[in-house]
């Protein structure tokens, strides 16, 4: 499990390094547009106007333009991003006294792996679901929904919290937040960027003012592309292992496959869809919430492996066999 573990890591660092790759290659390829698009006149000392040439300056600004944004990105998600998702998804501090028993089993658990106790948030939701977040085991939070908490008993949560436990060990948390950021800031670029074409096709006439548009639109597209193709997919890769990865090791340390087998055959069952996920947490959650929509399209960004297989791997450990 530990070699596992180790080859995860090692290939979320090569996933993280390709995702800069791809936002640098924006800044080269709209460089390039911007060469080979736009063009601009001077009168020179004997009063003939003369094509300016920009030679690579433009592809290295565009280069430095992206990795500062995706720098600025992947701080932003180290210092704020934990609260952000906290935030967008409702929580609120689980009370100490009306959920103690969240907090016991936390604080049981967070003892057994030697780290600090995490955080403890309910998200007022009918759908039973939970998640983790944090960029370390020292400011980590576990979030459960009280549609999971009414419907497991102190078995089932602990067995859920042991997979999210096990997720906070295994920093899984901290390389999902940095991709989820990364993936929603990109889908936020494109918007403002059409937007600014769409403006400036309003606001500008001639060749010129075309050529703007047309790389303003092309900057968009490659951002969307990012947003919606590349990121998803990077972010399924990192996400569908894990999942497999924290059943098991969420086992090893309750000690107790019972409980986590027992809350995903009632996750399983669950069909009420889950009203505060998102796309950028719904990768967080235990139980795929996208997998309890209807629309044809969710389909695409479904970063669990089926449930029925989680279940089944647990089944194994439970009768001795190896998964």
């Amino acid at each position: 499990m530990y070699s596992e573990i180790a080859s995860n890591n090692r290939r979320s660092i090569i996933f993280i390094g390709l995702f800069f790759v791809i936002w640098i290659g924006i800044g080269v390829v709209g460089g390039l547009l911007f060469k080979s698009l736009s063009s601009r006149t001077v009168i020179n000392a004997q009063g003939f106007p003369q094509a300016v040439k920009y030679g690579l300056s433009p592809i290295f600004i565009g280069m430095a333009i992206c990795a500062i944004l995706a720098i600025g990105g992947i701080l932003y998600s180290l210092t704020a991003g934990s609260r952000m998702v906290l935030r967008v998804s409702g929580a609120v501090p689980a009370d100490p006294v009306r959920y103690q028993q969240l907090h016991d089993i936390v604080a049981a658990l967070a003892i057994g792996e030697g780290i600090p106790k995490p955080e403890v948030y309910v998200i007022d939701d009918p759908s039973p679901n939970a998640f983790a977040t944090g960029i370390s085991s020292n400011k980590a939070a576990i979030t459960f929904t009280t549609g999971l908490v009414h419907a497991m008993n102190r078995e089932e949560l602990e067995g859920v919290a042991g997979h999210e436990m096990s997720h906070i060990k295994n920093h899984d948390i901290r390389l999902l937040l940095v991709v989820g950021t990364m993936i929603g800031m990109a889908a936020l670029l494109a918007s403002v960027v059409w937007r600014g074409a769409y403006f400036a096709n309003m606001g500008r006439g001639g060749r010129n003012g075309g050529q703007i548009v047309i790389i303003i639109f092309a900057a968009g597209l490659m951002l969307a592309i990012v947003g919606f193709i590349f990121g998803p997919l990077i972010r399924l890769a990192l996400s569908r292992r894990r999942e497999s990865l924290a059943d098991a090791s969420g086992v090893e340390l309750t000690r107790n496959p019972a409980g986590l087998l027992s809350a995903l055959r009632k996750l399983e069952q669950n069909d009420t869809p889950f009203k505060k996920m998102n796309h950028a947490t719904a990768s967080m959650c235990i139980d795929d919430p996208l997998r309890h929509h209807e629309s044809w399209y969710h389909r695409f960004y479904d970063t669990h492996p089926p449930i029925e297989d989680r279940i089944a791997a647990l089944e194994k450990i439970v009768s001795g066999e190896k998964i």
